[in-house]
């Protein structure tokens, strides 16, 4: 009789601690139509440069526009949902990306393009932050895993966004956003369903599921010191990120003399490769430990970027999928390494975190820009390539999983 009450009292332990895939697959995709609806705007950089005459610096302003907007909000958005949280904030946000697409599929001046952008922004602010709450909420004990099958579904969008530019935009003009803009409603939908969980199921999870933390037992400035070396780790990645994303249509372009479609596709093949290194980011450590992780997807792609400036078409083909799987295996790691480090701030740290990736890669992007256009395409690969050198940082990160409990294995 004792043994059956102590399991009826360990079953409502063991539902909060169990992973709820069905909301992390949800969130997951509409963090692809998230991002894809995003992407479509890098994607269409070469249209806009040929129709509206933009130089380089104009397009680096122009990515500066969105994901400097989405920097400032979401740290501030997240630690408001730590106070207060909003679960209808989520489908809420899908509508300013809705509008950032409608007024791009129209915009015929440089002017309309910068409010556009700047719309994508701030869809992307209160995505961000609030979903990475649901997947650490829904985890259970497999928060690595859950990071990266979220963070799987916005590089999955990433990719998705150049080729959908190949086939359709670039086929049928600028116009075509617009029939991009209306999955903004589909994900709408999907996180009405999942802003309900959140309320009456989520929230209850995440309370129950803090604890004590390692970081807890951390000297004093020790978190905080952890903090500053992965924003570090986060800029070199998405400073580097931004070369690619923005600027290797254009170099491919140039260097090799591809056409648009053809140096888009090279773009969604790098992109894909992004796509599986989140994925295996975050399991990697839950397994082995997040520190560990973070060496190797940081200073790992070095060998590889050094070679990138100097090989041939072919070549460049193959050296982009090794950098883009080492790279994107960081993330994830990074983000809830940060989360220990901090607990109880979950909105904060991933607003925080997606915020600052998002402005380092506007930075990124504007800085890139101008030293394309003062030097040549070419320099900001040579340039870049020495920015994974960063992750040697990684030696001053603290050693939280050995002072605490081991992650799941």
């Amino acid at each position: 009789m004792s043994d059956t009450r102590a399991a009826t009292m360990d079953a409502p332990q063991a539902e909060m601690n169990g992973t709820v895939f069905g909301v992390i697959v949800a969130i997951s995709f509409c963090h692809l139509l998230n991002d894809m609806m995003q992407s479509l705007l890098p994607a269409i950089y070469p249209n806009l440069k040929t129709d509206l005459g933009l130089s380089f610096g104009q397009i680096g302003l122009v990515t500066l526009a969105y994901q400097i907007t989405a920097s400032i909000l979401q740290p501030l958005i997240g630690l408001y949902a730590d106070k207060r949280p909003t679960p209808l904030a989520l489908p809420g946000g899908t509508l300013f990306s809705l509008a950032g697409l409608a007024i791009l599929s129209i915009a015929h001046s440089y002017g309309m393009v910068l409010a556009g952008a700047a719309l994508l922004g701030i869809g992307s602010s209160v995505f961000h932050p609030e979903s990475s709450r649901v997947a650490r909420m829904a985890a259970g004990q497999r928060h690595g895993l859950s990071q990266s099958l979220f963070q799987v579904g916005g590089n999955a969008g990433q990719a998705l966004g150049p080729l959908a530019a190949a086939l359709v935009v670039v086929r049928w003009g600028q116009s075509s956003l617009a029939f991009f803009a209306l999955l903004a409603l589909l994900s709408g939908a999907v996180l009405w369903n999942v802003a309900a969980w959140y309320r009456h199921h989520g929230l209850a999870r995440l309370h129950a599921g803090r604890r004590a933390s390692a970081a807890e037992l951390l000297p004093k400035g020790h978190a905080a010191r952890g903090i500053l070396i992965l924003l570090a780790l986060i800029f070199s990645k998405y400073v580097y990120l931004a070369s690619l994303t923005s600027y290797f249509t254009f170099y491919l372009i140039h260097r090799f003399q591809v056409s648009v479609q053809s140096a888009q596709l090279y773009l969604f093949a790098f992109l894909a490769a992004v796509a599986v290194g989140t994925i295996a980011g975050g399991p990697l450590g839950d397994r082995f430990g997040r520190k560990y992780v973070i060496w190797f997807s940081i200073l790992g792609a070095l060998p590889f970027t050094l070679l990138l400036p100097y090989v041939s078409l072919f070549w460049t083909g193959v050296l982009v999928l090794p950098i883009g799987l080492i790279l994107a295996s960081a993330f994830p790691a990074i983000v809830v390494f940060a989360q220990e480090l901090v607990p109880g701030k979950v909105g904060m740290i991933s607003g925080l975190f997606f915020g600052f990736s998002f402005g380092m890669g506007g930075l990124g992007a504007a800085a890139l820009g101008w030293l394309a256009d003062t030097t040549s395409i070419e320099t900001v690969y040579q340039i870049c390539a020495f920015l994974p050198a960063i992750g040697l940082l990684t030696a001053l990160l603290p050693n939280i999983e050995r002072e605490g409990d081991p992650a799941p294995r």
